[in-house]
């Protein structure tokens, strides 16, 4: 208790602030993050520095820094797929759909929340613990996808073949290049976006084609198994 009362009224001293929430400690680690720097670059010093509280006061809200990263990289994917999700469901066709979801993905690459930037980071440089994250943000991706593509391939006739494969790809495939945009231009957006677009509607086409020459693609029922 001592300790506590010496530590806070040598915050009121220094300026720094005597209380903060998680939230503020993880605006202040997206503050610090960038296309060149990760989550995981960052020191647990630098995010109390920047939070404006004495690095002892961080274990109030985390016990480490992988903690911050992890809780980091599930409000991202919380965000982002929300965001996503709205655009799908916006549009009514397969084109729209597509060409949508990747617009709204290209513009979360150049947002200034850079929350996307944690998810296209993370997966590749961060710890294990910090990849495991990533991952299971991004298998959410994949399972409301699925959902997304068997549910447009029904109201259209249509079957897929392995739905849950082609959301994979495609996840796999978006994000991969969002990670290749952040080192370009914002200027290379558009042909990024007709490139990603034009990938996406192939690996769609092409699984529906598959599906029609497949035993188990010879009724939209399939599609319904899949699903369940």
């Amino acid at each position: 208790m001592t300790e506590q009362l010496s530590e806070d009224s040598a915050d009121l001293h220094t300026g720094r602030k005597t209380s903060i929430s998680r939230d503020d400690l993880l605006a202040a680690a997206l503050r610090l993050i960038g296309p060149h720097r990760s989550v995981s670059s960052l020191s647990l010093r630098e995010v109390a520095r920047e939070a404006g509280i004495a690095p002892n006061s961080f274990y109030r809200q985390f016990r480490d820094m992988d903690e911050l990263a992890v809780a980091l990289i599930d409000l991202a994917g919380r965000s982002l797929r929300k965001i996503v999700g709205a655009a799908r469901h916006r549009a009514e066709t397969q084109r729209g759909i597509v060409r949508g979801s990747v617009e709204t993905f290209m513009q979360q690459v150049r947002a200034d929340d850079k929350l996307l930037h944690v998810l296209l980071r993370e997966g590749t440089v961060g710890s294990d613990a910090f990849k495991q994250a990533v991952d299971r943000e991004l298998t959410f991706f994949e399972d409301e996808l699925r959902t997304d593509l068997v549910r447009l391939a029904a109201a259209e006739g249509a079957v897929m073949h392995e739905p849950a494969l082609v959301s994979k790809a495609i996840t796999r495939l978006v994000f991969a290049m969002g990670a290749m945009a952040m080192d370009l231009p914002p200027e290379r957006d558009r042909e990024l976006i007709d490139q990603l677009s034009t990938m996406v509607t192939m690996i769609i086409s092409g699984a529906r084609v598959m599906a029609l020459k497949s035993p188990a693609g010879l009724s939209p029922k399939s599609n319904a198994a899949a699903e369940n």
